[in-house]
């Protein structure tokens, strides 16, 4: 074989590879565009308590949970015990969160949401299930219903294997099913 027929072959075995290569980059692109727009709408209303995203998914996290422990809410963030203190410090002082001591155990400090707490994350959520409701009705997206469930498999497929039981685990404490 020719260098200049080498060359083709390779060209041509390459073309798969490159294609595949540039729809990994464009879904790659798109989850940063989404991701940007999807934090977005809350990073707004956030501002506006002088509060930024650590805040929101602590009280996302909180509110759906009620009753959450320092060392759960550590494991779900993966984030410094340094870096929650700061943030539950904010939303405690400021009447958003409150602690109690566990019954069982005196050592755990159980979280919960204020009304107020509630309230905001509600407006958090409220905004962002617009955007989500908006993406899996817009004619671009499955009709069929089935675009629900693509997002969720997805989204799941997205997280680490040895993590989706412990993802699905969480979830099913407020009655939430991942088959």
């Amino acid at each position: 074989m020719t260098h200049q027929a080498t060359r083709q072959a390779e060209s041509g075995a390459a073309a798969p590879a490159r294609e595949a290569a540039t729809v990994n980059d464009d879904l790659i692109e798109l989850l940063f565009f989404a991701y940007r727009d999807f934090v977005g709408d809350p990073d707004r209303i956030l501002a506006q308590y002088g509060f930024g995203r650590a805040h929101h998914r602590v009280l996302h996290f909180v509110d759906r949970y009620p009753g959450l422990t320092i060392a759960e809410l550590l494991d779900i963030l993966r984030i410094t015990k340094q870096s929650l203190n700061r943030v539950l410090k904010d939303l405690i002082e400021q009447g958003y969160i409150a602690q109690k001591t566990g019954e069982s155990d005196r050592r755990q400090r159980l979280l919960f949401c204020t009304e107020a707490g509630a309230a905001l994350a509600g407006d958090l959520t409220r905004v962002q299930v617009r955007r989500l409701a908006r993406a899996l009705s817009d004619p671009i997206g499955d009709q069929s219903g089935g675009a629900r469930a693509s997002a969720q498999d997805f989204l799941l497929a997205m997280i680490e294997p040895d993590e989706r039981a412990a993802v699905r685990r969480l979830m099913a404490r407020r009655g939430r099913d991942l088959a």
